[in-house]
């Protein structure tokens, strides 16, 4: 195939996409908002999946890298009651098909797989329009063009390659996270430390819940879960530390202390995190010469799948333009037809359908005994 692919975005999505094409000879552009690699934080801890991420990986010739930045010991989880009571653990012995890197490291061995100037960075996308026959045009911040007769959107949940495609725009779901760091915690912060344990810990209940994880080292990473419309949450003032902090944390009144310190405690301001989504079976009619993946394709609330399923959408769009190197619309159109069916499965554990935060089962003892019929 001698077209280049224009890619509009570079997270792990856009990237694994460029990595594949580039391991069958591809030529590939990425343009990426960001100034660089460096411009900010890239987020917290992700669970690899062997069903879909891995297999990414694999597809990207990029396994040995993947296995050297894993974490061991952060498969581990536990599920606490709001008491603080370990009602359930499971360890992470090696063998578990979820292990858990660094989401910037795994972007960083994604960027050093790449020639050096494959990413153009300081690019942000402005507007684009189809030209006919396939062509598109794209118009940065800075007045600059380019013209592609293959445009991938992989640009996120606002995506500005979408409206070629699609009028679907995202909505709020009426979920939330509040984010929040400690460091240190094992020494600083050593009740919060022994309750989330050596991987991550959930202590669930309808309608609210917290969730953090251990990153490298001893920094605790939270995200506090709650159903709330997005008007209860613009009363909060979140430049106020403090008070967000005090304001969040009186909706776990009667929650243990060491879990509530997530919030009270934490060393940055709390940062909130609005939860959109796409509507569940967003579909396009076939436009030439563009597709879309990832968020930009199916953006859905947090469930886990989210980066996997950008790295496979990625892997999959790479391998088939691979395989139709004279058809581009045949390898479109085999791609889109199997990110659809992938996107809209529903999220399960062991073959059972997982709850939302609002379901009467979002609770420690329902989760314990779905986890136990599944010999969890």
């Amino acid at each position: 195939m001698h077209t280049p692919v224009t890619i509009i975005g570079a997270g792990l999505g856009g990237l694994t996409l460029a990595r594949v094409l580039h391991v069958h000879g591809i030529p590939v552009t990425v343009y990426e908002a960001e100034s660089s690699p460096t411009a900010r934080a890239q987020g917290g801890m992700l669970d690899i999946h062997d069903y879909n991420g891995q297999l990414a990986l694999k597809a990207a010739d990029l396994m040995d890298e993947f296995h050297a930045i894993v974490i061991e010991g952060r498969q581990t989880m536990r599920l606490v009651e709001q008491d603080g009571t370990v009602l359930h653990e499971m360890a992470d012995d090696g063998t578990g098909g979820r292990p858990e890197v660094q989401r910037g490291e795994l972007r960083r061995i994604l960027l050093d797989s790449l020639p050096a100037d494959t990413v153009r960075w300081g690019h942000k996308v402005g507007s684009t329009r189809t030209l006919g026959e396939g062509r598109h045009e794209v118009t940065f911040a800075d007045g600059s063009t380019v013209v592609t007769s293959l445009l991938v959107g992989a640009d996120g949940a606002w995506s500005r390659v979408r409206p070629l495609l699609s009028d679907a725009t995202p909505e709020y779901v009426g979920t939330s996270f509040v984010e929040t760091y400690l460091f240190d915690a094992d020494t600083r912060h050593t009740g919060s430390a022994k309750v989330v344990g050596g991987g991550s810990m959930v202590a669930p209940s309808p309608g609210k819940e917290i969730f953090a994880h251990r990153e490298s080292g001893d920094t605790l990473h939270a995200y506090v879960a709650l159903s709330r419309p997005q008007d209860w949450f613009a009363a909060i003032d979140f430049t106020d530390a403090s008070a967000a902090a005090a304001r969040i944390a009186r909706e776990f009144d009667g929650w243990a202390p060491e879990l509530t310190a997530l919030i009270t405690d934490a060393d940055i301001t709390p940062v909130l995190r609005p939860h959109y989504a796409l509507p569940a079976e967003h579909r396009w009619d076939r436009v030439p010469g563009a597709t879309l993946l990832g968020d930009a394709a199916h953006l859905a609330a947090p469930n886990g799948e989210g980066a996997n399923l950008a790295m496979l959408d990625g892997a999959e769009l790479g391998r088939t333009l691979a395989a139709y190197p004279d058809d581009i619309e045949a390898a479109l159109t085999e791609y889109e037809q199997a990110m659809f069916a992938r996107s809209s499965e529903p999220v399960t554990l062991e073959g059972t359908e997982v709850h939302g935060i609002d379901s009467e089962n979002n609770t420690p003892q329902a989760m314990l005994r779905m986890l136990t019929e599944h010999g969890q």
